[in-house]
């Protein structure tokens, strides 16, 4: 079984899980795939960098 993720109220998000996807034309949604994918890699760069610093972190005050 999948976790549902939910955006909190009012974040760019959770708008974009809002927005109706039908109106948009094949090289609208591709190209809104390659952005979401760009963020998706940002954010885990981000993520693995935050948890090397809190290994760093924890090392230091052991």
């Amino acid at each position: 079984m999948e976790e549902e993720i939910s955006a909190p109220k009012g974040s760019v998000l959770e708008q974009l899980t809002q927005q109706d996807l039908s109106l948009q034309g094949v090289e609208e949604l591709t190209a809104r795939i390659g952005l979401l994918k760009e963020e998706i890699g940002r954010a885990e760069a981000m993520l693995e960098s935050k948890k090397g610093s809190r290994n760093d972190a924890e090392a230091l005050f052991k």
